[in-house]
């Protein structure tokens, strides 16, 4: 915690003259000195294990040397940092390398799209793209999604704290049951949720009652991630590919967090061996600078020139970052670590479940990780699973801070709590990690118990 006068001062500041919609300061209040890899300083010198990582930007962790190696490069050039939407070297060969990580079926075809620096200014893009391409009304997103904080982002996200005070949201968004199996939507649990889910949209498509207008896309996470860290099945990722291709709904695949190596794949629809229409990417794909890009299939590029602008797409300095980082990843094998720290994180909180009756739920995909927290004395639902316990997970969250290490929470009633670290993080590191996680998770439950 905060303990020296200047860093008193410091956080008072910031406390009285920054806006009250801040939020991480009120979860981790510690001024940052430096930060290195999974490591953040303090201006009072403490060290804390970052497995929030800029909620996924950062996927080489902070100060990785291709990234700063690739920042003085561009300023040693006199590469310019501002061009708009006009063209360098630089931006062809980032847009050469994105194209080369995408599936064989989009590589020679796919266009992109440069937006403001920001996921949500991707997704309002990719609506404004499907929208134009095919003439339609209705957007379908899911339940738990979560795409943005602007007007229309909102609108197709599930979080009702966020919007329910706001008006003129953007309208004919609608919202489908996602396959949560550990807290199954229509009461069954397990395979059974995908396959109804499934079977609900195919027939909510084809119902000429269904009373929605034809959709012009399908928006969707493969892992929701400010959710819960809740994955789709694979089965049904491939289900929904198939019921939105087989009617000309454009799919549209938010990995805005889980792209770019997250889920152990360079973008997470490859676990379901599927190709979408539409992706959007933010976060990782600028190697830490704000980047934001959509990519999408050509037939779709039916849009007029102008027609989503921002004075900030295409920041040439997230080009020269995101390009140093696309290249380290491919040339040190990072997808491979992804999915070595994967498993060792999945054996170790798959083994805390078993000895905290406090944990129900273990999941996620790769290095996007959930712990859902629930309260053994609650009633049981239909599933035989305990209520969410957000009190308790708010005591874990804030004692593995005093323990030195940053984790966020998330999902309904803020009961999820959330492991992104960098995805280079060392054995070494995730033991520790582990280790503290425990501690903290003892901590938090004999402080509950006692009070």
């Amino acid at each position: 915690m905060i303990t020296t006068n200047v860093e008193n001062e410091y956080y008072k500041l910031q406390s009285e003259k920054e806006s009250n919609a801040r939020s991480y300061p009120r979860k981790f209040p510690l001024i940052i000195k430096k930060a290195k890899g999974t490591i953040i300083t303090d201006t009072d010198g403490k060290q804390y294990y970052d497995c929030l990582a800029g909620a996924g930007t950062l996927a080489l962790g902070h100060n990785h040397e291709v990234v700063t190696e690739a920042i003085k490069d561009v300023l040693e050039q006199q590469l310019p940092l501002h061009t708009l939407d006009l063209a360098t070297p630089l931006k062809i060969e980032f847009m050469q390398e994105i194209f080369s990580i995408l599936p064989e079926e989009l590589k020679d075809s796919a266009k992109i799209q440069f937006c403001g620096p920001t996921g949500a200014d991707g997704v309002e893009a990719a609506i404004k793209l499907v929208k134009t391409a095919t003439k339609g009304k209705s957007i379908l997103a899911f339940h738990g999604g979560y795409h943005g904080s602007t007007q229309a982002t909102m609108a197709m996200s599930g979080n009702l704290s966020k919007k329910q005070h706001l008006q003129s949201l953007l309208p004919d968004v609608h919202f489908l049951p996602f396959p949560y199996e550990y807290r199954c939507p229509f009461g069954v649990g397990g395979e059974q949720t995908s396959q109804i889910s499934a079977h609900y949209i195919e027939h909510l498509l084809d119902d000429c009652e269904s009373g929605i207008a034809a959709p012009c896309g399908v928006i969707v996470e493969t892992v929701q991630g400010e959710g819960g860290s809740v994955p789709a099945a694979i089965q049904w990722l491939k289900e929904l590919r198939r019921i939105t291709a087989e009617r000309g709904i454009p799919l549209i695949i938010d990995e805005v967090q889980t792209g770019i190596g997250r889920t152990g794949k360079m973008f997470s629809f490859e676990h379901a061996d599927i190709v979408p229409d539409v992706i959007v990417c933010s976060k990782a794909i600028g190697g830490s600078l704000p980047m934001s890009v959509v990519i999408y299939k050509e037939e779709l590029d039916k849009w007029n020139p102008g027609a989503h602008t921002g004075t900030f797409r295409g920041n040439q300095m997230g080009m020269a970052t995101g390009l140093a980082t696309l290249k380290y990843m491919k040339e040190h094998d990072v997808l491979e670590n992804v999915k070595d720290r994967s498993n060792q994180f999945f054996e170790y909180l798959n083994g805390l479940k078993h000895k905290y009756e406090v944990i129900g739920d273990v999941r996620g995909r790769g290095l996007m990780i959930g712990v859902e927290i629930v309260n053994p004395s609650g009633r049981k639902d239909q599933l035989g699973h305990y209520p969410q316990f957000g009190e308790l997970t708010a005591h874990i969250q804030e004692r593995c801070f005093a323990n030195g290490l940053i984790i966020e929470v998330g999902g309904r009633r803020s009961a999820v709590l959330r492991f992104l670290p960098p995805l280079t993080i060392s054995a070494l590191e995730t033991a520790k990690v582990l280790d503290i996680f425990e501690k903290s998770v003892k901590e938090a439950v004999e402080l509950i118990t006692n009070s």
